[in-house]
């Protein structure tokens, strides 16, 4: 049996000066120096390093991930595009890749969020909403550094709808407590959340404090 294996893997074997191999298997039981792993399809050639003994994904699939410190998901290629199309409308705030992706996932529903209790479903975010935001953002007199402040407080603002909710709310501000220009960059500088509340309780507690006037 040993015999078996070795002349196996003699033919599929291909060395390197850097101590790296390539295995060639379209469908057939792939092998390790010391062991067995399990069947699988492999498009691409799959490269083992000796020196840390891991192997570097190299399959083909339909589905890309986006990686962040907090998780990993998959997204179609479609999916990834406009996730990645919305990560350079924030080149002007310099944020990292990971703050970039952290804003995204907390503003569509992809990590928990005590802003949206239970309420937000996943959602793959939209270059021209988010854009459409920002601008939104940029009309009411604040800076690309006082945006970027205002995401790092409340990224949830680009998850909010921008007509019901955000530009209601600051016509609300304007109308029933006078609060516009510097007072309303001041405001939103403070609480940005203010942005999306779409609840009044009254005082008749309706279970949505997070997005509720009364916070006001």
């Amino acid at each position: 049996m040993a015999g078996m294996i070795g002349s196996s893997l003699a033919s599929v074997i291909e060395w390197d000066a850097a101590a790296h191999f390539s295995i060639f298997v379209p469908d057939l039981v792939t092998y390790t120096p010391d062991k067995v792993l399990q069947r699988a399809k492999f498009s691409h050639p799959v490269h083992y390093n000796m020196t840390r003994r891991m192997w570097p994904s190299k399959l083909s699939t339909k589905k890309r991930g986006i990686c962040s410190t907090a998780k990993t998901y998959s997204l179609n290629e479609e999916e990834t595009r406009s996730w990645e199309e919305c990560r350079r409308a924030f080149s002007p705030f310099n944020f990292s890749v990971e703050e970039q992706d952290k804003i995204l996932e907390k503003a569509f529903g992809h990590v928990h969020s005590p802003y949206w209790s239970e309420e937000r479903q996943k959602e793959v975010p939209n270059l021209e909403a988010v854009t459409e935001t920002l601008d939104y953002l940029r009309s009411l007199s604040l800076s690309d550094d006082d945006i970027c402040k205002l995401l790092k407080k409340f990224p949830e603002v680009l998850g909010c709808c921008l007509q019901q909710e955000v530009q209601t709310n600051v016509q609300t501000l304007a109308k029933d407590w006078g609060i516009e220009g510097k007072s309303l960059k001041n405001l939103l500088l403070r609480n940005p959340k203010v942005l999306g509340y779409n609840v009044d309780c009254k005082g008749d507690c309706m279970a949505k404090c997070t997005r509720c006037w009364v916070r006001f």
